[in-house]
């Protein structure tokens, strides 16, 4: 069954399970703790997408991330201070000059997709908004690792992976119910761990 028909079939704790998953793998970009966004995952596993616990929740995880996506910005600024001093000759370094600019344009979109994605949360999770909220963050997590992805393309290995993911999570909650959301969780563990990787590979080109 193709990714369309899978949202479009899931019910309130899989639409719900679908966009936390893209969110939660999408944290690094966020500056965010692996961990910030489980107290929403057992929020599913302990009645679904229960209103008052998943805002509560919800409202907790923004407030740290928001923290963290503050200082994240605040030490970008920092390090990113121009030093004074002679322009460079013609063809000395501008081009690499240029790929870094690119780089970090593409990685400031994608950090925007991700805060996207937090903000447009639904505090009260009624099958509509899950809806609406899963289909959307499954576009943007995608649109996230194409920016993100070696391929010119933006078809490679990052966009592939993250639809296989994606599918992954709304299979397993269809199939098992509240017993997917772990093995679920496990799947958007192993792409936070991908994504964080590329991340801290292409800060490390930069520097």
């Amino acid at each position: 069954m193709s990714l369309v028909d899978l949202i479009a079939q899931a019910d309130e704790r899989g639409l719900a399970a679908s966009g936390l998953a893209c969110l939660d793998r999408c944290v690094p970009l966020l500056g965010g703790d692996d961990e910030v966004l489980r107290p929403l995952w057992s929020s599913l596993a302990d009645g679904g997408a229960d209103g008052d616990a998943w805002g509560e929740r919800l409202a907790k995880a923004r407030a740290e991330l928001d923290s963290a996506d503050a200082s994240a910005d605040a030490d970008t600024s920092a390090d990113s201070d121009p030093v004074v001093g002679p322009d460079p000759a013609p063809g000395s370094g501008s081009g690499a000059k240029s790929e870094t600019e690119a780089a970090v344009s593409d990685e400031s979109r994608a950090a925007a997709l991700a805060r996207r994605m937090l903000a447009t949360a639904p505090d009260d999770p009624c099958a509509s908004a899950l809806r609406v909220w899963a289909d959307a963050c499954s576009a943007a997590a995608l649109q996230i690792h194409r920016l993100l992805d070696v391929a010119a393309d933006g078809d490679g290995p990052l966009v592939a992976a993250e639809l296989r993911r994606q599918v992954a999570v709304l299979e397993l909650l269809a199939g098992r119910g509240a017993g997917g959301l772990r093995p679920a969780l496990e799947v958007s563990t192993e792409g936070r761990r991908v994504l964080r990787a590329v991340v801290s590979r292409r800060a490390r080109g930069r520097s």
